[in-house]
């Protein structure tokens, strides 16, 4: 049932098409295993045309030297708020309309088939979520949701954007290039001028419902993940340089309990001495072969 779309390539490392004696070795790990546990990165978001951080040669750290906003940042200084919030304004109209590829597919009718018991994403993206996944944990997050440091209360980003139109009824700014979490890149004269709504419950700082670099998991997350982990018998990593603890501590984990893993990822991963097999090939082309 995966319909067939045509990828973006504009950020996916340059990799050669699957080798037929590879393809056979992960249609025999996917074969035997009866619940299989998938974690996700950046990787399977990148033929939907949103970029990473780390790839060769098209991820951000490479192309620019702008680096993510911190979670102390954030919540230290009003100015940062302001910025962080100008940049997403602008970028969410074109970040919120990205579709799932052919690898969400995929993974969403491996869950249909009873194949796949759970998935756990490090994307921020919700493609896994437009694709249909429903056993599926958001690690860090989601930018389709806000919240109230202060009080918790909860909305829409989708209803934020309208506040932010509301608040800032003539300010205009031009985007210069897509951040992996949809913002852009917007000078400080540009930002200067934006205001920033306040919680409308209590008038609190509100943050979009992701895990910022230097923030942590919640303990509950992470034990959660565990348990589903623990039910599983093999594991696949699709995608991700497993660079982030907050996901490498669940390869630790699965390496613990001699659970086979097998990681498809263009380029080398936190985790390949101890996978039993990896692949690098793009997740969208890959994926679909497995029957």
């Amino acid at each position: 049932s995966v319909s067939r779309t045509s990828p973006n390539l504009a950020f996916v490392p340059a990799c050669l098409p699957p080798d037929p004696v590879e393809v056979e070795k992960l249609q025999h790990f996917v074969s035997n295993s009866k619940r299989l546990f998938v974690m996700t990165g950046a990787g399977v978001s990148t033929e939907s045309g949103i970029p990473d951080y780390r790839s060769e040669g098209v991820g951000l750290y490479t192309r620019t030297d702008r680096r993510p906003i911190q979670h102390a940042e954030f919540v230290r200084s009003a100015s940062a708020r302001q910025r962080y919030w100008a940049r997403n304004f602008v970028g969410w109209p074109q970040f919120s309309s990205h579709q799932p590829n052919t690898a969400h597919l995929v993974l969403r009718d491996w869950e249909k088939l009873g194949k796949l018991h759970w998935l756990v994403t490090q994307n921020v993206d919700a493609l896994h979520t437009k694709a249909g996944s429903q056993r599926m944990t958001e690690l860090h997050g989601c930018t389709h949701r806000v919240f109230c440091l202060a009080c918790g209360d909860q909305i829409l980003r989708s209803e934020l954007q309208e506040h932010f139109e509301a608040l800032n009824p003539t300010w205009k700014a031009e985007a210069f290039g897509v951040a992996p979490d949809g913002d852009v890149f917007l000078t400080d004269e540009q930002v200067c001028n934006f205001h920033v709504p306040a919680c409308h419950k209590c008038g609190g700082i509100l943050k979009p419902d992701v895990t910022f670099f230097g923030d942590t998991v919640s303990r509950e997350k992470v034990n959660f993940v565990h348990q589903r982990l623990a039910e599983s018998d093999s594991v696949l990593v699709a995608g991700s340089s497993m660079q982030v603890y907050s996901a490498y501590r669940f390869a630790l984990a699965a390496r613990e309990k001699q659970l086979p893993i097998a990681i498809l990822n263009i380029g080398p991963t936190r985790s390949d001495h101890f996978a039993s097999l990896k692949l690098n090939y793009r997740c969208g082309e890959l994926l679909p072969l497995i029957v």
